[in-house]
């Protein structure tokens, strides 16, 4: 099966933290034994959006990792990430504001993930479990 990764497992990679540097590995090399890995475009955006990280950097990354990138996003993910941030906008009002803050990006990695059939792995699932009940979730 292949297993979408959010932003926050690549990034734990590089964390300065050793236990969470440890979880990311062991969840991508789990991953990697269950199939293919990938990544939408959005989770490479976010991934050189960080001072310091480069496209080369990202690239080569990947490509060691054995993470292919889909770029493209089609229709439903676009519909699917939407309605399902107004979804989240719903509840977090409900709640006054008691839900953390979340960026229409998580939800395009959330959608992609859904539509694609693929399974996801987060170090953050609450948001994912909340907005998408039928997706896989794997956490580290």
């Amino acid at each position: 099966m292949t297993t979408a990764i959010d932003t926050n497992v690549i990034v734990g990679l590089w964390d300065a933290e050793e236990t969470v540097r440890q979880a990311a590995r062991r969840a991508l090399d789990a991953a990697l034994t269950r199939g293919e890995m990938v990544i939408c475009g959005v989770v490479y955006a976010e991934l050189i959006a960080a001072p310091g990280r480069t496209e080369a950097f990202v690239d080569q990354f990947c490509e060691q990792a054995g993470i292919r990138v889909e770029w493209e996003l089609k229709e439903r993910i676009w519909r699917t990430a939407g309605a399902a941030f107004q979804g989240y906008a719903v509840r977090r009002k409900k709640h006054r504001g008691l839900e953390p803050r979340r960026l229409l990006a998580d939800f395009l990695i959330g959608a992609h993930a859904l539509v694609n059939s693929y399974r996801l792995l987060t170090l953050d699932s609450g948001v994912y479990r909340a907005s998408f009940p039928r997706l896989v979730i794997e956490t580290a």
